[in-house]
C-alpha cells in the first residue's frame, strides 16, 4: 500500500510534465524520425540508399546551405554586436525608468515579429517603391543606385536585422543582470579603470553568454524561412526555401525525399549549434548564480 502512495504522489509530480512531454514527442521527436527515416528511402518507397544525401550535397542544393549558412552567420554576428550595446545601455539605464521598461518590451515584441508581415512591412517601406524609397529619392539619395537590393541576400540580412538585434537584446540581458555590483566595486577599489574592469573581470564572466546568445542568433537565422521566401520568391537558393518548394510539389524524377535529406542536415547543423550553445550557458552559469 506504501509504494503506491509513493507511485501517486510521484505521478503528481510529474504531472505537469506530462503535456510537453506528449507536445515534445509529437511535434518533434515524430516529425524528425520520420524526416531522418525519408531522407535515406529511395523514391518508389523501397529500400536504403545513400542517393538522397548525394543530390542535398551537390550542386544547387550544396551551395543553398552555403548561403544559408553564410546569411546565419552574418545575420547572427552583427545583430549580436548591435544587440550587446543596446542590450548594455538598458542595462546601464536606472533601474524602473520608463524609458527602460518601453525599451524591453519592445524588444519583446520586435523579436517575435516576422514572416510575411515583415517582408510586407519593408517592401512597402524600403522597396523599389517604397515610401522611404521615394523620400531618400527626392532627396537626392537613390538606395538603389549602388547596386543595393531589398530582394536580394544583402536585403534579407538588412531585415533579418529587425527581429535578431531585439531578440539578442532579451538573451544576453539576463547575462548582463548576472554580473555582480561587488566586482565592480572590487575592481574600483583595487584602482582598476572602466576598461581594465571588462578586460579582466566583466568581459571574461560575459563572453560565454555572447557566444551562446549568437549561437541561438545563428540557428534562428538558419531556420526562418516564410520572410525570405516573400520577399525573393524563391529566387535565393536557401534551404529552407528549397525545402519549401519540395514540400510544395516542385520535385524532379528521382529526388522525391532530397527535401527530407535538406531537412536533416538543417536538423544535425541546429543541434550541433544547440548542444554548443547549452555547453557555453552551463560554464556561464558558473559565475551568473
Amino acid at each position: 500500500m506504501t509504494w503506491l502512495v509513493s507511485a501517486g504522489r510521484g505521478l503528481r509530480r510529474y504531472a505537469g510534465v506530462v503535456p510537453f512531454g506528449v507536445y515534445m514527442v509529437l511535434g518533434l521527436l515524430v516529425p524528425l524520425i520520420a524526416v531522418a527515416i525519408g531522407a535515406f528511402q529511395s523514391p518508389n518507397g523501397g529500400g536504403f540508399t545513400f542517393a538522397n544525401v548525394k543530390y542535398a550535397t551537390h550542386g544547387i542544393y550544396l551551395h543553398g546551405f552555403a548561403q544559408t549558412i553564410f546569411l546565419a552567420v552574418i545575420s547572427s554576428i552583427l545583430p549580436g554586436i548591435l544587440g550587446l550595446l543596446i542590450a548594455y545601455a538598458i542595462w546601464s539605464a536606472r533601474r524602473g525608468s520608463v524609458l527602460r521598461q518601453i525599451a524591453i518590451t519592445a524588444s519583446a515584441v520586435f523579436a517575435n515579429f516576422g514572416g510575411v508581415p515583415l517582408a510586407f512591412l519593408f517592401i512597402a517601406t524600403l522597396g523599389s517603391s517604397g515610401l522611404a524609397s521615394k523620400w531618400l529619392t527626392d532627396l537626392g539619395f537613390n538606395p538603389y543606385q549602388h547596386g543595393f537590393s531589398l530582394y536580394s541576400l544583402s536585403g534579407v540580412i538588412v531585415v533579418y536585422l529587425y527581429f535578431q538585434i531585439p531578440l539578442m537584446v532579451l538573451v544576453i540581458l539576463p547575462a548582463l543582470e548576472g554580473l555582480r555590483p561587488a566586482w565592480r566595486e572590487a575592481a574600483s577599489n583595487m584602482g582598476a579603470r572602466t576598461w581594465q574592469y571588462w578586460r579582466h573581470v566583466g568581459g571574461p564572466v560575459l563572453f560565454p553568454s555572447f557566444l551562446g546568445c549568437l549561437l541561438l542568433l545563428f540557428g534562428s537565422a538558419l531556420s526562418a524561412y516564410a520572410t525570405a521566401e516573400a520577399m525573393t520568391s524563391g529566387t535565393i537558393p536557401l534551404t529552407a526555401i528549397q525545402i519549401g518548394s519540395f514540400l510544395n510539389g516542385n520535385v524532379l524524377a528521382g529526388q522525391q525525399n532530397v527535401g527530407k535529406a535538406l531537412g536533416l542536415g538543417l536538423v544535425i547543423i541546429i543541434a550541433v549549434a544547440m548542444t554548443l550553445y547549452t555547453l557555453l550557458q552551463r560554464r556561464a552559469a558558473r559565475w551568473l548564480q
